[in-house]
């Protein structure tokens, strides 16, 4: 039996390495679970009766490029919230969750050579991992740049050789960054694009964090490039209501961008998409319409933001993310502190390395663990406080 030998080299996914790191030991208190970054907070009251209004839709397929309510509903998101305009017929594809169209605007849109060579894929490093692995599924090498406190925690690819540059095809980007929370400001997405322009690649935003945020909404990639008067095919959007409505079970997200792009993307889901049900699809045309429970989101992630900054206000090193609802946290050694707090503490967190590569003997992250700020308030505060004693004072309380 043969098997293909193209993902042979992929490490074990995040959340498998954590239980096989974790599971064996018994927590050191009451569980207290802040890995994932499953939003806890409710969800509008209004899903459970547009799906029951929707019943009949589960007994068709569903749209495959997205229902025309459901593609003028993130049309008029992007209007709003980015003062862009966009033809929501022929810009905007609802996806089933971003991690899908994460990985097949990669199949569809990277070519098999660049500049007669294998094309490059770019990742900050640390990373969402859909962005690697959809790099080796096309047959490009995955080159990770670091996104560190040095380069303020988004990666410096105008630092790379032009070699390298040359064969880029793609650049991923998260902003805002998870898992650091930092924030690509107009500037940062100039550069980008001005490079991306003379270098001739395509950017691909992924902005899954955007409406979780401390004070000024960030900048979006599509709003800078409409700006620059950017070539449209430059650049394709990412988002989703996982984060902004904290509905990740609805697995409903939305890519958007040049025509053309989005004319590759649709063939191919054509074929191999997993189009969004059709009431499901309803749920989701309401939630991009209204932002009442997208700012009342917002004001419970401010008072998580206020929490942790209180626990760590005299902790060196703790730099308060600027958005997203993580804390990027340094340790000595991701997996020591890890395995510590669950066996003495019973707070559950990710070691940042399982999020990164290594890279010439280094990996960011190794020394950070990231905590997802997703549990309700007092829940939250218990976890940090535990954390805060048992790796930066030594003692358990709370």
């Amino acid at each position: 039996m043969v098997f293909p030998e193209r993902f042979s080299n992929l490490p074990a996914y995040a959340f498998p390495r954590l239980r096989g790191l974790l599971d064996s030991h018994s927590p050191g208190g009451v569980p207290v679970n802040m890995t994932i970054g499953e939003p806890k907070h409710a969800f509008p009251a209004w899903v459970g009766d547009i799906v029951s209004e929707s019943l009949a839709g589960f007994g068709r397929y569903p749209a495959n490029n997205g229902t025309e309510a459901l593609q003028q509903s993130i049309g008029g998101w992007l209007t709003r919230r980015y003062g862009i305009t966009v033809d929501p017929d022929a810009q905007v594809l609802p996806l089933n969750g971003t991690r899908e169209g994460l990985f097949n605007a990669c199949i569809a849109l990277c070519p098999e050579t660049k500049n007669g060579k294998q094309p490059v894929v770019l990742t900050p490093n640390p990373f969402y991992q859909v962005y690697a692995v959809a790099a080796v599924a096309v047959g490009a090498e995955p080159v990770f740049v670091p996104a560190t406190y040095a380069t303020g925690n988004l990666p410096d690819y105008n630092s790379l050789p032009e070699e390298i540059l040359n064969r880029t095809a793609i650049a991923y980007i998260c902003s805002p960054a998870n898992p650091q929370g930092a924030v690509a400001s107009a500037e940062y997405w100039r550069e980008l694009i001005g490079l991306a322009e003379h270098y001739d690649f395509k950017i691909f935003a992924d902005e899954c964090y955007s409406e979780i945020y401390r004070d000024a909404p960030p900048a979006g990639a599509l709003e800078v490039a409409a700006q620059m008067g950017a070539d449209p095919e430059r650049v394709v959007l990412f988002n989703s209501l996982s984060k902004r409505s904290n509905l990740p079970g609805l697995r409903s997200g939305f890519a958007a961008g040049g025509p053309e792009n989005l004319k590759h993307m649709q063939r191919l889901r054509a074929y191999a998409g997993a189009p969004l049900p059709g009431p499901l699809q309803a749920v989701a045309a309401k939630a991009w319409a209204d932002e009442e429970h997208v700012i009342e989101n917002r004001a419970l992630y401010a008072e998580k933001f206020k929490i942790a900054d209180e626990v760590f206000a005299d902790l060196q090193g703790y730099h308060p993310p600027e958005a997203g609802f993580f804390l990027w946290l340094p340790v000595e050694n991701g997996e020591e502190a890890a395995l510590k707090l669950w066996r003495e503490a019973g707070v559950r967190v990710l070691p940042g390395a399982y999020l990164a590569r290594e890279v010439n003997g280094h990996t960011p992250g190794a020394d950070r663990i990231r905590v997802a700020m997703v549990a309700e308030k007092e829940e939250m505060r218990t976890g940090l406080i535990r954390l805060r004693n048992c790796i930066y004072k030594g003692e358990v309380t709370g």
